[in-house]
């Protein structure tokens, strides 16, 4: 393995890494950095977030300026405000003994004015979000004809967010004759246009597999009926004690929904979403960054750019259309060597979007069965022994207590005082899963028979037809799953009728019901109203 020095990084570049505690390159780094220092080509890497990228170009962008010209040599753009920070904040450890350089971050949310203020003082090295860059470059408070090196960070992500027409707009101001560096964790069409279009004899480099999650993460699925889904997510949250990591959900709606019952259910969590102010999403973040939240709920959207390290679990409440966010999502974990879990809640017309995820990974996705509560309850118990075992006991502070203790407990036995203090701390999960149901449900394929009754008893041993039915509402009337679930179970007075695969789009949805509650279904919508709008539900003709 190379190591730093023999890079040929700079002393000060050096002596930074040695105090941020940078050992030995990884992967990406070992072929990035010599790539960018010892030739003059462009350069493709795909690597997942979290695999060392920042680094990978920004030692060698660093060291490839020139200090003594205070204008803009490198353009760095990043798909969201708060990878811009990092990425900026990064740069600027690394040449903590670079004298003289500067960078300036440039991002929306905050003041344009104070932005460009920073831009006349002078900096050698530009991180931007493409949005904001570009209302820098119409007001003409910019000169990029100095840019000697391009970097689109997370250009997938970029695309995804719909910035291509600001890209293209960005790159018209950028010399033809510069550098340009792509990175990014797949190779969608989109990304391959770009680097058609705007990179010249460009080298590859790929970190793994094109599309593929990362090595070290674990895929699992859970069957789960619609109805019980945030049953069976607490108890896999509960069945993971330790769990640090975040739960996707389709639409904002959802992911405030969940966010509030893990919340008042008394768990850690917040929300982050597209409704929320960059005040609030920032203050979401720091807690979450601390740790102080255990869980975060959010919409792809929201979380795109998102890098928080150490993850141990990624959710998925429902399944991504796209297998590429899937990949994106379960990358969120695993990273820098460290293993991760993804969790997928499915139902039963989910396996076929399984199938295709699974050949997009070239990894299986494992199913298993939802946690029953005594497997939940012997988890917590043993978490609540490990955090006794290994707790700090502060004698100067707890001395002068220890005699009232001792004669209050006395007369106990050891035995007896173990089972109170598991008592003390464990009830809330024994009076909570005493009783609690099974969660799960038969596998089976639709169309064939079934090894037990459904949901409403008919059909035992016979063969289950589906129909999907299209409804007049969606996201644009704030409805969820859940949401919807209701309002067929309202309309149809609570009658208990099976509910396959749930879609909900911008601005209808479809479900699946049995064919023999067609009847049901239909007479139950002919008057129906959501928040005054009249519902119609028909039959949906591929």
């Amino acid at each position: 393995m190379i190591t730093f020095e023999e890079m040929g990084l700079q002393p000060g570049l050096l002596r930074s890494l040695k105090e941020l505690g940078f050992e030995e390159p990884m992967p990406v780094q070992e072929q990035v950095i010599p790539a960018i220092l010892g030739s003059t080509r462009d350069i493709i890497a795909l690597a997942q977030t979290g695999t060392g990228k920042t680094a990978a170009f920004g030692l060698p962008l660093i060291q490839n300026t020139d200090i003594n010209e205070k204008i803009p040599q490198t353009l760095i753009l990043c798909p969201t405000r708060e990878l811009c920070m990092q990425v900026a904040g990064d740069l600027r450890n690394y040449a903590r003994y670079t004298p003289g350089f500067s960078v300036v971050s440039v991002y929306g949310g905050t003041s344009i004015d104070q932005q460009i203020n920073d831009l006349k003082t002078g900096a050698h090295i530009i991180v931007a979000t493409p949005g904001r860059m570009n209302d820098i470059i119409r007001r003409k408070k910019v000169n990029l004809n100095a840019i000697r090196s391009l970097v689109l960070d997370e250009a997938d992500e970029m695309l995804n967010m719909g910035f291509q027409e600001e890209l293209n707009a960005i790159l018209e101001w950028i010399p033809k004759k510069r550098r340009a560096f792509l990175f990014s964790a797949t190779m969608p069409a989109g990304v391959a246009h770009i680097a058609a279009n705007y990179l010249n004899n460009a080298q590859e480099i790929s970190i793994g597999t094109k599309n593929a999650g990362a090595d070290n993460v674990r895929h699992f699925s859970y069957m789960v009926k619609a109805s019980d889904r945030y049953l069976a997510l607490k108890r896999i949250v509960d069945y993971y004690p330790e769990i640090y990591g975040i739960i996707f959900c389709r639409t904002r709606e959802e992911t405030k929904d969940v966010a509030e019952k893990l919340m008042k259910d008394g768990y850690n969590a917040d929300a982050l979403h597209g409704d929320l102010s960059q005040p609030q999403r920032d203050n979401v973040m720091k807690r979450f960054r601390t740790r102080f939240l255990q869980i975060l709920v959010a919409t792809d959207v929201a979380a795109r750019g998102l890098d928080v390290d150490d993850l141990s679990h990624v959710i998925n409440y429902n399944l991504p259309d796209d297998p590429d966010i899937y990949t994106h999502r379960s990358g969120r974990t695993g990273r820098a060597g460290k293993s991760g879990i993804s969790i997928s809640l499915i139902q039963s017309r989910d396996k076929g979007q399984i199938s295709i995820i699974e050949k997009n990974l070239r990894k299986k996705i494992e199913p298993r069965q939802i946690p029953g509560g005594r497997e939940i309850c012997e988890k917590q118990l043993f978490r609540l022994i490990d955090n006794m075992e290994n707790v700090k006991v502060n004698e100067s502070e707890i001395d002068d207590f220890l005699p009232v203790i001792y004669k209050k407990l006395h007369e106990m036995s050891r035995e007896d005082i173990i089972k109170r203090f598991v008592s003390t701390e464990f009830n809330r999960f024994l009076d909570y899963y005493r009783f609690a149901p099974d969660l799960n449900i038969s596998v089976f394929d639709h169309g064939k028979k079934r090894t037990g009754p459904g949901r409403d008893g008919n059909r035992e041993g016979g063969k289950t037809n589906w129909i999907k039915i299209r409804i007049n509402v969606g996201e644009r009337d704030n409805v969820t799953t859940a949401k919807l679930l209701r309002l067929i179970s309202d309309n149809t007075r609570k009658k208990k009728i099976r509910i396959g695969k749930v879609s909900i789009r911008r601005s209808d949805s479809f479900f699946d019901i049995e064919d023999n509650n067609l009847d049901l279904i239909t007479r139950s919508f002919k008057s129906s109203r959501l928040d005054g709008r009249d519902v119609s539900v028909s039959v949906y003709q591929k």
